[in-house]
């Protein structure tokens, strides 16, 4: 069994494609039309291109409901609704502000690993961790 798609809930598909390919380096694989102006729209690392793809999953209004109150209760809390692995926290910590990405975690080591938690604009607050 391997993980070949996983999602992620966002507000708007046009706004979270820019920001996942402009600001964090995401390269565009799929983009599919399935109707209603909705579309099958997924992102890759640019250094696995053939890796896991990110489903970047519409919230519109013909969408299950109850995703938009588990989103918006998730953000609230400060709680991530995913995570990305990144070679050097502090690195791209310092990347992602030059490029204008809001944090509301800085990156904080807890012994184990270092980690900081970012607004993707669409909805998700995101958390960064070392690989290691």
């Amino acid at each position: 069994m391997k993980i070949r798609v996983t999602s992620i809930l966002v507000q708007d598909q046009e706004s979270a494609l820019k920001f996942y390919t402009e600001k964090l380096g995401f390269v565009k694989k799929r983009d599919i039309p399935l109707g209603n102006g909705d579309r099958w729209l997924t992102v890759v690392s640019k250094e696995e291109q053939d890796g896991t793809e990110l489903l970047l999953e519409p919230l519109s209004d013909n969408h299950f409901g109850p995703a938009k109150t588990y989103q918006k209760a998730l953000f609230e809390a400060g709680l991530p609704y995913t995570q990305f692995s990144v070679e050097n926290v502090q690195k791209e910590y310092e990347r992602l502000i030059n490029l204008g990405v809001e944090f509301s975690v800085k990156p904080t080591d807890i012994g184990t690993t270092i980690f900081a938690v970012f607004n993707d604009t669409c909805g998700n607050n995101i958390q960064i961790v070392d690989i290691e």
